[in-house]
């Protein structure tokens, strides 16, 4: 039966379920084989669930339909930070090791949503690495080459599923450790905004900026997992609500002109090969409709070094303060060294640092304001188990060079394949944005990795593309067609709520365009009609949603805001009138817009 199964993609198995050929029970059992079967040679696991620990999750399902469930059946591993109640905890040091009583919130959700959970995986100490080395429980090598770390911290999680024993995994990402495991095996590694995920129940690296992280093959399944775990969480201090523009109606196709900056400097640290790879995701990006616009990535930079430069090693050590005195062998001593500057700190540097940081936020924020999403690499280039060996510490952080700033900036980021190397290495880069741009960021993954035409872990296949709906961010489109056009008497409302000018257009060749009574300033009605209208000039700008109730309680009568479509078909949202206002009106269609209406003679 087991091997008839394609692949473990929640949509594969579904359907398995659905019509009989598969029942739960035997994927779990398969599956817990397998992971025995690998875990000599890719340590992935610390600890695999039996049969006695998955019963009480697959004796949810025997009062279930497959189709009462959007996860029902679906197995997936736990980075083992994450609490499962009654089994061990041990963040990769067995003498820290706990029982819970209690589950992690997302294992929860997760659960009742009908996954099954089959193991506890391994990973950097304390989630304190980015190389999936640093373990008393084994090195996790590669998926592809035994030469190779898988990534960490969240090493296992990634192994887990790229050798196909899991549909997806949870990890953790402070540091770049659901990213850098991603990079290294060919998947998708979503890092959501602060807080989007609960962390209640995970042991912490850093509080203030730990992040639940998924580890998937594609874009468009941590895009579903996503929208059904961004719950807010009381039991989570650091729990942040979703807004409804990052919701999973966010996630769709792409539309043309989109801007992403590409930082005008770039280490590869002389590796020719990762910035070749890096011009070719460039230029695959610019064929999927975007501009490229180049930043300075400087201050990013900056902001990374402090995460382990500064005091923010300190909250690390809090973790582990009575652990290093009372057993600092039970630590390893590369951890050790990490920390070993973390009680030196004072109040005063921590404020020091905290002010630092907020005046490189400033200044990386206008960059992000100016673009939809930055594309850096995943890592400047991969590195060796050999180099791990010589070098563990400066081989650790050359790979977070380009993550070490994300949870400090409040970014969200998305890991995501984008080639394989000569030696046939998987080869990643990171789409980040935003705050709550998650699944907008999850919508130009999806499109890179179809554009791309890899192939992907474990035997996994693309779903059908979204095309039905248009992906959107934290940003409102309008259409304006009078006062409000660039540089006109209103257009200070637009302005001062943020908004950008994105493109100069027409209307499609169906609308009458007239001068409504009354003013200053003088307003115009837009009429969508079925004969003698034409193309009317408009302009589309972007407003940041958060703006757009107060701009809408600012249109006064009979003016509002409706749906416009434009001459390439697309349809926006834009400035429309209440038919009544428009019989007292006059009629300046053939002027063919507000500026050209302003030029004659009657404006």
């Amino acid at each position: 039966m087991w091997t008839e199964l394609p692949d473990l993609a929640p949509r594969t198995l579904r359907n398995a379920y659905r019509n009989g050929a598969l029942a739960p029970r035997a994927v779990i059992d398969a599956l817990r084989v397998k992971c025995r079967s690998l875990n000599e040679e890719y340590r992935a696991f610390i600890h695999i669930l039996d049969e006695m620990e998955t019963e009480p999750f697959l004796r949810r399902l025997d009062m279930a339909e497959p189709d009462d469930l959007p996860l029902y059946g679906v197995p997936f591993a736990v980075k083992d930070n994450i609490d499962i109640a009654g089994i061990p905890t041990t963040a990769a040091c067995p003498a820290y090791s706990y029982v819970p009583d209690d589950t992690a919130t997302i294992v929860r959700q997760l659960v009742e949503l009908g996954a099954i959970p089959i193991a506890k995986t391994n990973l950097d100490q304390f989630a304190t690495g980015l190389n999936g080395t640093r373990s008393p429980y084994g090195v996790c090598r590669n998926s592809v080459l035994a030469d190779f770390p898988a990534g960490g911290s969240s090493s296992g999680s990634a192994l887990a599923v790229a050798l196909g024993v899991a549909s997806f995994a949870l990890g953790t990402d402070t540091a770049g450790s659901g990213r850098i495991p991603a990079a290294y095996n060919n998947l998708v590694g979503l890092k959501a905004t602060r807080g989007l995920l609960s962390t209640h129940g995970v042991v912490p690296a850093c509080r203030t900026l730990d992040c639940t992280t998924l580890l998937t093959a594609t874009a468009s399944e941590a895009s579903m997992l996503l929208a059904l775990l961004a719950k807010h969480d009381m039991a989570d201090d650091y729990s942040r609500p979703n807004p409804h523009w990052n919701g999973s109606t966010s996630f769709g196709a792409l539309r043309p002109g989109f801007r992403f900056g590409v930082p005008d400097a770039l280490d590869f640290a002389g590796c020719p090969e990762s910035g070749k790879l890096f011009s070719e995701a460039v230029t695959r990006l610019e064929e999927l409709g975007g501009i490229p616009t180049p930043i300075d990535l400087s201050s990013f930079l900056e902001a990374a070094r402090l995460l382990y430069e500064g005091p923010w090693v300190a909250e690390r050590y809090l973790v582990v303060q009575k652990l290093l005195k009372t057993d600092p062998n039970a630590v390893l001593p590369v951890i050790r060294n990490v920390l070993d500057a973390a009680p030196d700190y004072t109040a005063a540097d921590v404020f020091a640092a905290v002010y630092r940081l907020q005046h490189l936020k400033t200044r990386c924020d206008v960059t992000m304001n100016g673009v939809d999403f930055v594309l850096t690499p995943s890592m400047p280039r991969p590195v060796s188990l050999a180099e791990l060996r010589a070098e563990p510490v400066a081989a650790n952080s050359l790979l977070g060079m380009y993550t070490n700033f994300m949870n400090l900036l409040d970014y969200a980021a998305v890991a995501v394949p984008s080639a394989f190397m000569s030696n046939g290495l998987p080869w990643g880069i990171t789409i980040f944005g935003r705050a709550f741009t998650d699944q907008y960021l999850l919508s130009v993954a999806d499109a890179f990795q179809r554009a791309s035409d890899l192939s992907l872990a474990a035997g996994r296949a693309l779903e059908p593309a979204v095309t039905t709906r248009c992906a959107g961010n934290d940003r409102a489109r309008i259409v304006v067609c009078g006062a409000h056009l660039d540089g006109l008497a209103l257009n200070w409302q637009m302005r001062d709520r943020g908004a950008r000018l994105v493109r100069v257009t027409t209307t499609a060749p169906c609308y009458r365009f007239y001068v409504l009574p009354g003013g200053p300033p003088m307003r115009p009605g837009l009429e969508r009609c079925e004969t003698g209208g034409r193309a009317i000039d408009v302009e589309v700008w972007e407003m940041p949603s958060s703006e757009l109730g107060s701009f809408l309680t600012q249109i006064p009568a009979p003016l509002g805001l409706g749906k416009i479509e434009l001459s390439d078909g697309s349809v926006e949202t834009g400035f429309i009138c209440e038919g009544s206002a428009l019989k007292t009106a006059k009629d300046v269609t053939a002027t063919g817009g507000w500026r050209a209406w302003l030029a004659s003679a009657d404006g």
